[in-house]
């Protein structure tokens, strides 16, 4: 028995899974009796809770379709575009360290007490509320498109309309697939046609019975209700649970396809062997080694200002709970990941050229190739990555909210009242997000777009926590510059038809015609290129033009060959500064292209806030002394021990200095213990450990 395309086994899945979260949501308000509880669970959390809730927080289902889908495109390399974040992971070792030392509830607070400024506490909580909404779409996205493909139409369900899209999208493929051998000219011409279309999104590979608003609603009327009960507590406690479903439905379909595709030896034979590749190659992936470093640099830059990483580590009951806890954690997500990737491959291998949009991959492969009740246990898993995300940092929204805009403008109220007014904001994020995930559906870019607006805010809390120069003018000009440039003219002028229309901005990079070396396929023999898998052979392939300036360049008429042209997605405003310099991108390729936008994105912040703090006043003395003072005072077992060491330090600031790497300089930086050698290296190790596995995975025949 089937309902909306669900068998009635995946249903019960679901809801037993919704239960079991609703009461442990329950059970966790019986504890929450004041704000600390409820946005930091009392600061008790040890290294059991803390491990899983930052394995929870910093794993989403998003991540794993953005992992397979990239694959899906790219190959190997594509997985970057989430794995990038396993040379980050060492950092998180001081990060962690810096969030839990500085005894605070919320990121605002540190801009407020460390640059003596309520001014810039409320900015960072204005705008990252802004921004949280699309942190919450890409859950919503990704749970719903996984379950828009869970749950398909069959063809004679669909109308006319319907069944045209999907016919057309077939033509377009098979079209696709012999355009590099050369098409006639009648075919290139509907190649074009079909090509521009598929560029606007009006190809489909299939159509679902899911209506996406309403799930959207439905699933975040789920998390609302479980944390709106029990705050930071009940998103830890479920986290736990959530934890494991996030390593079945990782680790679920692997098994599976290797079967269905014949082993590795079968998934060598069906996926061209460049698509092995970690780093990807200059000419067939957007994911050249370069790329990789720039992003990497932009996501090191952001990682320290995404807003539940002050809750989650305060919610510890010490710096060395929260660091291990956070190590762990995002170590085993590391691992997790090689299964995404390998799910990516083997997508590749059997469904190579058959879904109009690679985010659907995740759920065409599960309803391929699971069972009845399978199913329900990866859509649980699925909703569980996601749930583990929204629930924490809709907590951490919440008390940006509280503490940064109304508690200053209504103070004196009851804890209760605090309490009430936070759950009513975790209930607006919630719908914010269902606001972008109506409007943006490709989550490619989401990723990217996200990846960089955090370093607007990330630079100046690296310094801040290290380097007293920095001022608070210095901080204000900075984030005012780069809200603009990363935020503002990207949003605005892709919506501006003086912009999108115009000739000077539609400029594309040159087509190219490469040959490359790659040992034969299965398809190669079928088509007598080759007679063996294996077999050296030349491959010649087109690397179509792309935008420089917009994401997409497209005919307005995709049947009009002489049509005008549009740009389509996001606007780089990074490019186009760059431009005014004379830089000449129309011979850069696409991840030449994506480099030089996240370099900008990591490196601009620095040069803006060393120029001009050397120019501006610092913050008074007397309050830099106090706040480094306490950064340097280690967390105490006891509230009162707590207060008597603080005020120790307080009270004899200067006695931290000969402790610090630069004495008598500006730089705050401590001399490393043992322990930090310990932990910041041996993070090191284990980055390298996890590439070799990477590599030993993909290396399998």
């Amino acid at each position: 028995m089937r309902i909306w395309g669900l068998h009635i086994l995946d249903l019960l899945m679901i809801f037993i899974f919704l239960l079991l979260i609703l009461w442990l949501g329950k059970r966790a308000a019986k504890k929450t009796k004041n704000t600390e509880d409820f946005f930091l669970a009392g600061r008790k959390l040890g290294k059991f809770y803390q491990f899983f809730l930052n394995f929870g927080c910093s794993t989403n289902a998003d991540q794993a379709v953005a992992v397979s889908r990239e694959i899906y495109r790219q190959g190997i390399g594509g997985m970057w575009i989430q794995f990038l974040v396993l040379f980050l992971t060492p950092f998180y070792w001081f990060t962690t360290f810096f969030f839990r030392r500085v005894r605070l509830t919320t990121i605002g607070d540190f801009f407020t007490d460390r640059f003596r400024s309520k001014f810039l506490g409320a900015f960072y909580a204005i705008f990252i509320l802004l921004i949280s909404i699309l942190g919450g779409g890409v859950g919503y996205l990704v749970a719903a498109k996984t379950m828009m493909a869970m749950t398909p139409k069959p063809i004679e369900a669909c109308t006319l309309e319907e069944r045209t899209s999907i016919e057309q999208f077939h033509e377009f493929q098979e079209l696709k697939s012999k355009y590099n051998e050369g098409l006639a000219p009648d075919e290139l011409v509907r190649f074009e046609e079909l090509n521009e279309k598929n560029k606007k999104g009006e190809l489909r590979s299939f159509i679902s019975y899911t209506n996406p608003i309403l799930f959207y609603f439905i699933y975040a009327f789920i998390v609302g209700i479980y944390t709106m009960m029990g705050g930071f507590r009940a998103a830890a406690i479920t986290d736990t649970i959530q934890g494991i479903l996030i390593i079945i439905f990782s680790a679920i379909l692997i098994p599976v396809g290797l079967i269905k595709i014949g082993g590795f030896s079968g998934l060598h034979a069906n996926v061209p062997d460049y698509m092995f590749s970690l780093f990807g190659s200059a000419t067939m992936s957007e994911y050249a080694w370069y790329t990789i470093f720039a992003m990497v640099l932009a996501n090191l830059v952001s990682i320290i200002a995404v807003a539940a990483g002050m809750q989650t580590a305060g919610s510890a009951k010490d710096e060395n709970t929260a660091r291990f806890g956070m190590i762990g954690g995002m170590f085993f997500k590391r691992l997790i990941m090689i299964f995404w990737a390998l799910a990516g491959l083997l997508a590749i291998g059997l469904y190579a050229g058959k879904l109009h949009d690679p985010d659907l991959i995740w759920g065409y492969m599960s309803t391929d190739l699971l069972v009845p009740g399978a199913i329900g246990l990866m859509l649980v898993g699925i909703l569980a990555a996601n749930m583990s995300t929204l629930d924490a940092s809709s907590v951490s929204y919440s008390a940006l909210f509280i503490r940064n805009l109304y508690h200053p403008f209504i103070p004196n109220k009851s804890e209760q009242h605090y309490m009430f007014v936070g759950r009513i904001a975790i209930g607006v994020t919630l719908l914010g997000g269902i606001g972008v995930a109506m409007f943006i559906d490709n989550l490619l870019e989401l990723f990217k777009y996200i990846i960089s607006i955090p370093a607007i805010f990330g630079a100046p809390i690296w310094l801040g926590f290290i380097w007293r120069r920095l001022s608070n003018r210095a901080v204000i000009i900075q984030v005012s510059l780069c809200i603009i440039i990363y935020a503002l003219i990207p949003n605005m002028f892709q919506g501006l038809d003086s912009v999108k229309f115009n000739e000077r901005y539609l400029s594309e990079t040159v087509s190219k015609e490469v040959t490359v070396t790659a040992k034969a396929i299965l398809e190669d023999i079928k088509t007598g290129k080759a007679s063996f898998i294996g077999e050296e052979i030349q491959k010649h392939h087109i690397i179509q033009p792309v935008g420089i300036f917009f994401d997409q360049v497209a005919r307005i008429d995709p049947a009009d060959p002489e049509s005008s042209k549009v740009g389509l997605g996001r606007f780089h405003a990074e490019i186009w500064i760059l431009s005014w310099f004379g830089i000449d991108f129309t011979h850069f390729t696409k991840p030449q292209l994506v480099a030089t936008r996240f370099l900008f994105d990591a490196l601009f912040p620095f040069v803006l806030l060393f120029l001009i703090s050397f120019i501006t006043k610092p913050v008074e003395k007397i309050h830099l002394d106090r706040f480094f003072a306490k950064m340097h005072t280690p967390v105490q077992k006891t509230k009162e021990e707590e207060e008597k060491a603080l005020q120790k330090s307080y009270n004899n600031p200067d006695k931290f200095e000969k402790e610090k790497l630069f004495p008598g300089s500006n730089w705050e930086i401590m001399k490393p213990k043992k322990i930090d050698y310990l932990g910041f290296g041996g993070s090191w190790i284990l980055v390298g450990l996890v590439i070799v596995l990477l590599w030993v995975v993909v290396s399998i025949k």
